[in-house]
């Protein structure tokens, strides 16, 4: 072997030896998640026929600015603050459900609890009661807290999750009061969003923006495509 060649395969190997750990370390990560979301189990299809006529009257009604042909159904495994595996169902608009399951599937791997993920209908549509019983939810056509306009979940690009953990919090106002404990963000209990958390980095990956992120309102629940 020549000179050159020499140099040429010692300075490989010095390369190598630098960038090996590297990519180990990304294999391992990459094992990992793998192996947090094996358990995970998910979905995304039409609008059953018992849900759209649940919704009927509830959280969905004439003059909404999306129709339910363009909703479809997430089902997911989840899991709760008990430790164990739960079945959880939202609606969202059919352009983002494929979106949605993948971000809940880091949720998973991370293992971050949700309290439940029942269709906001359970509640007769109304946010209120949904909040109380810190339920993540996603589609529901109303209006913006304090406002007018159409919310994101009107769109069926928004997602709540935790409420009670994540309140919405405006001055002294707090919803769900039950959430008044949680307004200080720290320390961070279970079930609780930080800014560089799982479920964050997860909406994150997906182009989702966070309500706990703007400066007034704090809405540390909520998710949307699109912002808002």
């Amino acid at each position: 072997m020549g000179r050159r060649a020499t140099l040429v395969l010692v300075l490989v190997l010095v390369l190598m030896a630098g960038t090996l750990p590297a990519v180990q370390d990304h294999a391992v990560a990459e094992a990992r998640a793998a192996e947090g979301a094996e358990g995970f189990r998910g979905s995304v299809g039409p609008l059953p026929g018992r849900v759209r006529r649940r919704m009927v009257g509830s959280s969905w009604r004439p003059g909404c600015p999306v129709p339910p042909r363009r909703l479809v159904l997430v089902e997911l495994r989840h899991r709760g603050f008990d430790g164990r595996n739960h079945h959880g169902r939202l609606v969202v608009h059919r352009s983002v459900g494929r979106a949605v399951l993948r971000v809940f599937r880091r949720v998973y791997a991370a293992g971050f609890p949700i309290r439940r993920m029942r269709l906001v209908d359970r509640y007769g549509g109304r946010d209120a009661r949904s909040m109380r019983r810190d339920n993540t939810s996603a589609f529901n056509c109303r209006r913006i807290s304090g406002g007018g306009a159409w919310s994101r979940h009107a769109y069926g690009t928004a997602v709540d999750v935790n409420p009670v953990e994540n309140p919405y919090v405006r001055g002294s106002t707090v919803l769900p009061r039950r959430g008044a404990r949680f307004r200080d963000r720290s320390p961070r209990r279970r079930g609780m969003i930080g800014r560089r958390g799982p479920v964050t980095r997860a909406f994150a990956a997906a182009g989702w923006s966070w309500g706990g992120a703007w400066r007034s309102p704090k809405d540390y629940q909520h998710f949307s495509a699109g912002g808002g």
